[in-house]
């Protein structure tokens, strides 16, 4: 038994069975609130702590995934060429709309934290939220974050963005295929761009644009604005 838990096939097993389970879930349930990710999340935790499994087992298996996801973002660039042409027509609205994006996520993450009287070490690690982990991780030890809570902070992002994404905009009123993309990749990076490519191509598109431009920006941005905090 000991020699499974030291293979990298055993985390990865353990991700694939409890993500599909996740997904069973979510399609069954037909709600929001059951995303497929969480559900796997609390479930692969669940199985680790009651059968005292160490981190460090799945772990081997698990950075398996972990490096996938950068060829698996690169892939998002497939839907953006197909629709390169709506950036072409749209080049100051989308980046205009990214930008705002980004400056509203720094004011929020800062006033809700001073609000909170959270120090400066707690709003570094929570700046990078809205990126990916990779870039997000960067940037958090850039700034003098904890790099445990960056993380957990962009994987809740994520999938809080998943979750809820859809139903902001039908309240907003936002119904534009672009502003949709734009909104849930600057805000949500790569798991709300996976919602984004479920309402449609030219949202994915927009989206797997927005998680660049948006990463490329939070990194140069932030540690400007940082000294103003």
């Amino acid at each position: 038994m000991e020699q499974i838990l030291n293979t990298q096939l055993f985390g990865l097993l353990t991700i694939i069975v409890f993500y599909n389970i996740g997904l069973f879930i979510q399609k069954k349930a037909k709600n929001p609130l059951c995303n497929g990710l969480l559900i796997a999340m609390i479930l692969i935790i669940l199985f680790l702590k009651v059968t005292k499994i160490p981190y460090e087992n799945f772990k081997i298996g698990a950075d398996i995934i972990n490096f996938l996801l950068g060829p698996a973002t690169i892939v998002l660039a497939v839907p953006l060429y197909r629709q390169f042409h709506l950036f072409k027509k749209y080049t100051k609205e989308i980046l205009v709309g990214i930008l705002t994006g980004v400056f509203i996520s720094f004011a929020c993450v800062v006033i809700i934290c001073k609000m909170a009287n959270a120090n400066s070490q707690i709003i570094y690690s929570i700046l990078p939220k809205s990126i990916t982990t990779p870039m997000g991780i960067s940037l958090s030890n850039i700034l003098g974050g904890i790099e445990s809570i960056t993380v957990v902070c962009i994987i809740l992002t994520g999938i809080s963005g998943n979750m809820m994404g859809e139903t902001v905009l039908k309240i907003g009123g936002i119904k534009h295929p672009i502003s949709k993309g734009i909104a849930l990749g600057t805000a949500a990076h790569a798991v709300g761009t996976s919602k984004a490519l479920e309402l449609g191509e030219v949202e994915g598109a927009m989206s797997s644009l927005s998680i660049g431009v948006a990463g490329f920006l939070t990194v140069v941005l932030i540690p400007i604005l940082a000294n103003f905090i």
